[in-house]
């Protein structure tokens, strides 16, 4: 693939990013995504090398070779082609994949991996500027009408793919806006919001409708989600209105921390900060939104909804941002021997690190302490991790000022009011219970199917991708009796 010899001639070229002092004035997106002649050299760094271990690091399974070597040549709707082909959104995962399919390739070993989703946004973004991502409505409708419940990138997904083979496909979205976590979950600067926008466009024309502010089941009397629906639709009128329904909500239930003080006005669950910003940015006014401005704040949490947190914080202004990470950190570089092809556990410095942010490994907070009913600061304790087991090292005992707490300690399960009005059964971790084997991600009701998070856990987007693919095949399926949809 690409130029024989290219990946002992060039070296990895890493986007640019604008300077730290200039996006922090603003949230807009601010990586300087690779130029035509720039990823076409990085095309050529990609190897020859037999077996692509990059296809199956890869949770879509892109066929990364082919269009590394189509950019190389300069064929660009081709290696569009190509990358649509197993990705229905690469504009989402080109911003915010971690890139696990650049952990495994093979030139990983001992070199820098090919840039792969550098690439991979180099071919979304020129094939929107060129006009070839078209509606792909179906040739004849097949009379069978799905729901499918969440608007994330597991419903997104497998709802394009169910409208495309005829199927009327309903949407059902409780927040006021499509894109579920990918709308309020991550920050605009790491993604604008008009990337979700037009592809919602692109599935209008292909037959897909939207309802927004339409919850399915109850209405939780205690919710904590930024903005609830104001239409509830009942789980037994979607069985009797549609042929299936497929749920692809989100791991919405956050880890919480229950140590003394966690009732203290100013500690935070992170999706009760981070929706409020992404609403404002899009022009709601939000009564009482929770600031940053000026705080001392403290991040629990050292995974990538902690880094929004830190990002988000600094375009506040806050004092000072510091991170606390349970485990110890990690080593700069990881042992590639070791561990390739597999994801690799190293130390992980994100743009928000970059922009200003304290950060803590091996600690744990042991109470939230305040006046007045409002936090002032916590109590913290290092330590020692010793065969998988952690213990508080005496004589580390130390108190950080902080006046906002945001935890992003990851999610726990989902929301559990769409699952039990369903009836679904759920396995031990609190998802629905759903195999992926071969006639899978049905659940224990009849024609009610589950993928994405509501299935899988808390994953990345390109495995909610992955998953809303997948099931709309098994969906087709079982409507039909067989599929043209790839598995």
């Amino acid at each position: 693939m690409g130029k024989v010899t290219g990946f002992l001639e060039y070296e990895r070229l890493e986007e640019g990013y604008q300077p730290v002092e200039k996006r922090l004035k603003n949230y807009k997106e601010f990586v300087i995504g690779l130029k035509a002649d720039e990823a076409k050299v990085q095309g050529a760094r990609c190897m020859d090398c037999g077996t692509p271990f990059c296809n199956n690091g890869c949770p879509v399974n892109n066929i990364i070779p082919d269009f590394n070597d189509l950019v190389f040549k300069g064929r660009w709707a081709e290696a569009f082609a190509v990358l649509s082909s197993t990705n229905n959104f690469p504009e989402f995962t080109g911003r915010i994949c971690p890139a696990p399919c650049e952990a495994a390739c093979t030139l990983n070993i001992n070199s820098d991996a090919v840039g792969i989703k550098s690439i991979e946004h180099a071919i979304i973004d020129r094939a929107w500027e060129e006009g070839w991502v078209l509606p792909q409505p179906p040739a004849a409708k097949t009379g069978k009408k799905v729901a499918v419940i969440g608007s994330g990138p597991a419903g997104l997904a497998a709802a394009q793919q169910l409208a495309r083979v005829g199927h009327a496909v309903t949407v059902f979205e409780k927040n006021d806006r499509v894109g579920g976590l990918l709308r309020y979950g991550i920050p605009d600067f790491k993604m604008e919001k008009s990337h979700i926008d037009r592809r919602v466009a692109q599935m209008e024309a292909e037959g897909v409708v939207f309802r927004t502010s339409t919850l399915v089941g109850e209405m939780p009397a205690d919710s904590k989600v930024t903005n609830w629906a104001k239409d509830v639709v009942s789980a037994e009128q979607l069985k009797a209105d549609f042929d299936a329904v497929l749920l692809c909500g989100g791991a919405e239930q956050s880890r919480d921390l229950p140590v003394p003080g966690r009732d203290l006005d100013g500690v935070h669950f992170a999706m009760e900060f981070l929706p409020q910003q992404n609403k404002v940015n899009a022009g709601d006014k939000v009564k009482g939104q929770l600031r940053a401005d000026g705080k001392h704040v403290i991040v629990i949490g050292g995974g990538d909804t902690g880094s929004d947190c830190v990002g988000t914080s600094n375009r506040h202004g806050a004092a000072s941002v510091t991170q606390f990470e349970l485990m110890p950190m990690p080593p700069e570089q990881e042992n590639k021997p070791l561990v390739w092809p597999y994801w690799p556990i190293k130390l992980r410095t994100s743009s928000s690190h970059e922009e200003g942010c304290a950060r803590e490994f091996a600690i744990a907070t042991k109470e939230f302490i305040g006046s007045k009913g409002k936090v002032t600061g916590l109590k913290t304790v290092h330590l020692e991790w010793k065969d998988g087991k952690m213990s508080e090292i005496p004589g580390t005992e130390k108190e950080y000022k902080a006046d906002l707490v945001l935890l992003a300690m990851g999610f726990v399960s989902p929301v559990a009011s769409v699952l039990e009005a369903f009836g679904v059964t759920r396995d031990s971790r609190g998802n629905a219970k759903a195999s992926t084997d071969e006639g899978g991600y049905r659940t224990s009701v009849d024609k009610v199917f589950a993928a994405g998070d509501m299935r899988r856990g808390q994953s990345l987007v390109v495995w909610a991708i992955r998953e809303g693919r997948q099931a709309a095949r098994e969906v087709d399926t079982f409507l039909m009796g067989g599929s043209v949809l790839p598995r």
